[in-house]
């Protein structure tokens, strides 16, 4: 029993030291036995080895599946909605997204918003998107996609993809066709169903991007957790794992740090962070290395290993081995030969259930005691 009482008060001490924020820490044992090693006449229940190896003091964290740069896309202008995109549809380049009095939006690839009717002699970086999205489609031969003027070839080629889509060939373009955004779009969820009247302005869906990230808070205090660029893994339902990276720390989630992009009437971006929580938190966000292969649900619970620091080639023990020594400090109860002795320790890293530990008698290989399990 009293081996026992030690090794809980050892564990518990080791657990406190860990909840402190710290992931080294340090034992400044009291000398009250000359630095000596203790014997005891009892065995342990059970033992464990001394291993030597990389140590990592990684963290496990709930998050949460999702897609890129949410946010609204709203109406270019006013009628009434006939054909919205179902939730969880991916449209592409040149796709319907909803339709206003039976005539289509359709998506087009570009940083800057739809804000205004482009018509001949108009100039500007949303020209140049125009010509771009001309010319993948295959409407725009002989458009010079680095020209900000609206010129008469762009009229033709807007003329071409008019006639294609069997609308009236105006060779103008408006808020009420198009809407810009960086790349392909989920529809996340409807804000408007047909039959509903739109008006500039007012949301019609909720669109995200088409690559999986997760989502996951930490308190503010512990942000130094995640880097930037530090490699995760991530448990996925099923028991599935995928791999990936660290890609912003309380800022902008990917793509939307670029600006994100308009929809046919402007589009705002999504909320992140702590809100009303007592405690400060901040948004890490995780990009996957194939996010293609990643096919669980939207919002499904995930759980983020965080790398954290990593010592190379050290000894370690499990944090349930350490003993709380009378004098002071930490040790370990060293097996040997049908006998157990107590030998003094000083701690390090924690992580994985393992704890850092230096002493001049430990060795890899050596058996030290736990409790049974």
């Amino acid at each position: 029993m009293r081996t026992r009482a030690k090794w809980l008060l050892g564990s518990l001490a080791a657990v406190l030291a860990v909840s402190g924020g710290g992931y080294a820490v340090t034992a400044q044992p009291q000398r009250g036995d000359g630095g000596r090693e203790g014997r005891t006449g009892g065995l342990p229940p059970a033992t464990a080895p001394v291993q030597r190896g990389d140590l990592g003091s990684g963290l496990q964290v709930e998050g949460t599946l999702g897609y890129a740069q949410e946010r609204k896309l709203n109406a270019g202008g006013p009628g009434v909605l006939t054909w919205v995109a179902g939730e969880g549809s991916a449209v592409e380049r040149d796709g319907r997204l909803y339709e206003v009095n039976g005539r289509p939006v359709r998506l087009m690839y570009g940083a800057t918003p739809m804000y205004r009717q482009l018509k001949a002699g108009d100039k500007g970086e949303d020209v140049k998107q125009l010509k771009r999205n001309l010319l993948a489609l295959g409407y725009g031969t002989g458009l010079d996609p680095e020209d900000p003027l609206f010129t008469a070839g762009t009229t033709t080629a807007v003329k071409r993809w008019q006639k294609a889509h069997r609308a009236a060939e105006t060779g103008e373009v408006g808020k009420e066709d198009v809407a810009f955004a960086s790349g392909p779009q989920r529809v996340r969820g409807k804000d408007a169903a047909v039959g509903d009247e739109a008006a500039p302005g007012k949301p019609v869906l909720t669109v995200t991007g088409t690559e999986r990230i997760v989502r996951f808070q930490l308190d503010a205090a512990k942000a130094s957790a995640a880097k930037a660029g530090e490699p995760v893994t991530v448990r996925l339902p099923g028991g599935a794992a995928a791999t990936g990276k660290v890609d912003s720390v309380g800022g902008a989630p990917p793509e939307d740090r670029n600006g994100g992009a308009g929809g046919s009437g402007g589009a705002g971006g999504a909320g992140g962070g702590g809100g009303g929580d007592k405690k400060a938190k901040v948004e890490v966000v995780v990009t996957l290395d194939k996010p293609a292969e990643v096919t669980a649900p939207d919002q499904s619970p995930v759980t983020v290993a965080l790398t954290g620091e990593t010592r190379k080639g050290v000894l370690s023990v499990p944090v349930n081995a350490l003993l709380a020594l009378a004098g002071g400090g930490f040790g370990v109860q060293v097996v040997e030969d049908g006998r157990a002795r107590e030998v003094r320790v000083e701690l390090g890293m924690f992580g994985n259930g393992r704890v850092e530990v230096t002493g001049g008698a430990l060795k890899e290989g050596m058996q030290v005691g736990i409790p049974k399990l």
